[in-house]
């Protein structure tokens, strides 16, 4: 059963870090694309960072370029997400995924970023 837990939320200081992970499961992770996604009560889920399947080819969503970091441990089977310099707008339940589960209901719980002072 394809399994997506992510954690290391929580509450910080604008201008704060944060190191997010997920434990994925239940598929070959070294052989799928990562990503990174966010979402605030009322509005649609949005992509913010994705991964290749080896790591070599990032990209991400132009608000948090130069301040977030995707990366990926194939042999632990974990994806993980720094977040530097952070901002209120960051704010959001963040989640991870891969491409080929996007569009079916294989969705962890989230893990809450809350970004204030």
């Amino acid at each position: 059963q394809v399994r997506f837990a992510e954690s290391g939320g929580g509450l910080v200081q604008p201008g704060g870090s944060l190191r997010l992970s997920c434990a994925a499961s239940g598929f070959t992770f070294r052989n799928s694309g990562m990503s990174w996604y966010r979402q605030v009560p009322g509005k649609e889920r949005e992509w913010v960072a994705g991964i290749l399947s080896g790591g070599q080819s990032t990209s991400y969503k132009d608000s948090v370029k130069g301040r977030f970091t995707i990366s990926r441990d194939n042999a632990k089977n974990t994806l993980y997400l720094q977040m530097n310099n952070l901002k209120p707008e960051d704010t959001a339940v963040y989640y991870c995924n891969a491409p080929q589960y996007v569009r079916s209901a294989y969705w962890g719980q989230g893990t809450q970023v809350t970004v204030s002072s």
